[in-house]
């Protein structure tokens, strides 16, 4: 693809000892696979954003990474059936760089995949003029899911993965388009 599509993917957990990184390595891994994306990570341990929302360097630095970026991946985890702060604190660091753009989620969790997260995370992305991709790539038991080499034989995360990007493309391509046409109103 002669301009791809630049998707960010943001690893939310930032625990001790978090299994964030072999969820976010396997899906950044089928990301880049695709030629239609130029895929980044950012990953919030590393981020520095304030939990007080002050603008400091780092938050200007997360900015620019997000207004250029055309597509959003959330890698997230369930922490008492809620998505982790460190998310939130990430979505309310920026505004107008969310707006008219699309999201998707890879979760990981329990007996419920981190599914009850993402449906409180849909709600937030609205509220930030976001898309929300339908496809959800969503692993349960998750520490059972994957070799030590970070692979996954799991069939229906893997197809999973394929529809979101797709979906994401689909949603990157149009939603750019018409900012360049069009400056978002919202």
């Amino acid at each position: 693809m002669d301009n791809p599509l630049r998707l960010e993917v943001i690893v939310a957990s930032t625990r001790p000892e978090r299994f964030a990184p072999v969820v976010a390595d396997w899906f950044v891994r089928a990301a880049r696979s695709r030629p239609e994306f130029d895929t980044g990570t950012i990953d919030l341990i590393d981020a520095g954003l304030p939990g007080n929302l002050t603008v400091t360097p780092e938050v200007d630095a997360f900015r620019a990474r997000l207004a250029a970026a055309d597509a959003f991946v959330a890698v997230t985890s369930e922490y008492n059936h809620g998505y982790p702060a460190s998310l939130k604190t990430a979505f309310d660091s920026a505004k107008r760089e969310w707006r008219a753009k699309p999201i998707g989620f890879v979760s990981y969790g329990g007996l419920s995949g981190g599914l009850r997260a993402v449906e409180q995370l849909r709600q937030v992305v609205a509220e930030l003029h976001m898309v929300s991709a339908r496809e959800t790539v969503s692993f349960h038991q998750a520490k059972k899911q994957f070799d030590q080499e970070g692979r996954t034989h799991d069939g229906a995360a893997i197809d999973a993965a394929e529809r979101l990007l797709t979906q994401l493309a689909w949603w990157a391509t149009t939603l750019r388009s018409a900012r360049s046409a069009s400056p978002y109103p919202g």
